[in-house]
């Protein structure tokens, strides 16, 4: 009799477990959202073109212009957050946040600790220098200072490409893409890893005597990311995504920033 009272005490206990963990597992982030009325993005507020802030203080750019166009045709209010780049994941986590929309690189690594759309831009990793450097491959930053904006995917680039960071004098890390650039132009370091997307853009509108260097370390891609169990609001976002894409709002917003239509969308 009492072996019975342990197996039924012991299955109970289960079913109860397995009931929590459906509990847990339940999603309602898109209803969330909708009875709250507020998409929060969280971004790196000094990395144009994706999201910077202009010269009214205004925070602008590709990503802030295709997630208010997300945001209306959810029928929330739009809310742009800046955070710490390198203590994003912990901002998404901690709900402070309800996806990271800024540049973010899908990477394997990121993929198993949060829920991605599908791609929406491509991009490369580059080596950015000045144009007196007669840096013109990865090779030639043999013995060079290196920069990088910490805990970004041009850190990951460095670190994925150990022959290169073994070359390397040092790699420093800076927290903003922009102050690493405007070390490079004093010469403060020799070179700086970043998105080629963001640095073709800030040389063309900043005009400073800096170019890209052909050779690429990486290729990758640009998606939004949610929390791991979010995905029915990370569904609604990917499809109206692919709407904006079909009927030409996509193709609008990146023209205007680009002068072209870039963007992977539905393609």
């Amino acid at each position: 009799m009492k072996k019975l009272v342990l197996i039924a005490a012991a299955v109970l206990a289960v079913l109860c477990v397995s009931g929590c963990k459906k509990q847990q597992k339940a999603d309602n982030s898109l209803e969330e959202l909708l009875s709250r009325k507020v998409f929060v993005l969280g971004l790196d507020d000094s990395f144009p073109p994706m999201g910077f802030r202009n010269a009214d203080n205004e925070i602008t750019g590709f990503d802030i212009d295709l997630a208010k166009g997300v945001a209306e045709r959810l029928g929330v209010e739009f809310k742009a957050q800046p955070i710490d780049w390198d203590a994003k994941e912990m901002e998404l986590s901690t709900g402070k946040i309800d996806c990271i929309w800024n540049g973010l690189t899908i990477t394997p690594e990121r993929q198993e600790a949060l829920a991605f759309t599908k791609p929406y831009l491509n991009n490369d990793q580059v080596l950015v220098v000045r144009k007196d450097s007669g840096i013109k491959s990865l090779a030639d930053a043999a013995g060079k200072k290196v920069g990088a904006q910490n805990g970004s995917s041009a850190q990951d680039a460095i670190e994925a490409n150990p022959e290169f960071k073994k070359s390397l004098k040092d790699v420093v890390l800076f927290r903003e893409n922009l102050t690493a650039l405007n070390d490079l132009e004093t010469r403060g370091v020799d070179a700086v890893v970043m998105d080629s997307v963001v640095a073709s853009y800030d040389i063309a509108q900043s005009g400073k005597p800096l170019e890209i260097v052909e050779e690429s370390l990486s290729k990758e891609a640009y998606g939004v990311a949610f929390r791991k169990n979010d995905l029915k609001l990370c569904e609604a976002v990917q499809k109206t995504l692919e709407d904006m894409a079909k009927d030409g709002t996509v193709e609008a917003i990146s023209k205007k920033w680009f002068g072209a239509d870039i963007t992977v969308i539905g393609k």
